[in-house]
């Protein structure tokens, strides 16, 4: 199996370090550059060219918006490539601004969550084929973002089939839903077709684009 290349950026030293030796034990990923900053990575991307870009939200030169702006970048130049959000933070505003135009190939992941190289790994090989990657405590907060703000769809729900919404935008199966919460797999299937119902949402939400569609109403506010 061809390991997947990966541009990695990040500012901070140790992070960078930490990361960068977590990422060279695996057989599955190849790290072929290690960036500091937006310009670097930029460079890099247009050199190597990888399958996926792991980057820290704030870097220099700004230190404000850097991951989301290399992520934009990707989508125009490159829409094949994965992109991986690195943050220390769980910010709804970033979240929304990196799933405005698709939740393909897309991740946000919690520093917190780089200490697994199980997890990290996971989520490179998602957004690399095409899938989504979000940390959980990111859909919570997205969760709570909707219903601070009085959104009436997401009020019809009850509060367990607030937390089945939850495992669907993070991409579990109803399998894994229904083990996280402790139900049956028949009840999960009630609770997310009731979800799409008072949602509004449409597709099959049997299947993969569920997680398309729930993130997006949490990100967006539906459509």
């Amino acid at each position: 199996m061809t390991p997947l290349r990966l541009v990695f950026a990040e500012d901070n030293f140790l992070v960078r370090e930490g990361v960068r030796r977590l990422l060279a034990a695996s057989e599955t990923l190849q790290v072929v550059a290690v960036c500091d900053g937006l310009d670097q990575a930029l460079e890099a991307i247009a050199e190597q060219v990888p399958d996926v870009v792991l980057t820290d939200i704030r870097m220099p030169p700004t230190h404000s918006d850097e991951g989301i702006r290399i992520a934009e970048h990707c989508r125009r130049a490159y829409p094949s490539m994965g992109v991986l959000l690195l943050s220390q933070y769980a910010e709804a505003g970033y979240v929304k601004v990196l799933l405005r135009h698709g939740t393909d190939r897309r991740g946000y992941l919690l520093k917190e969550r780089v200490a697994s190289v199980g997890e990290l790994t996971s989520a490179i090989e998602a957004v690399a084929t095409g899938g989504t990657a979000i940390d959980p405590k990111v859909v919570e907060v997205l969760v709570q973002v909707r219903a601070r703000a009085g959104d009436a769809k997401l009020d019809r729900l009850t509060p367990r089939e607030r937390e089945v919404l939850a495992g669907i935008a993070q991409g579990r199966t109803n399998a894994g839903v229904a083990a996280e919460l402790f139900l049956s797999q028949h009840a999960v299937e009630k609770h997310i077709n009731s979800i799409f119902g008072k949602l509004g949402l449409t597709g099959d939400p049997r299947h993969h684009p569920r997680v398309r569609a729930a993130l997006m109403f949490l990100a967006e506010g539906g459509r």
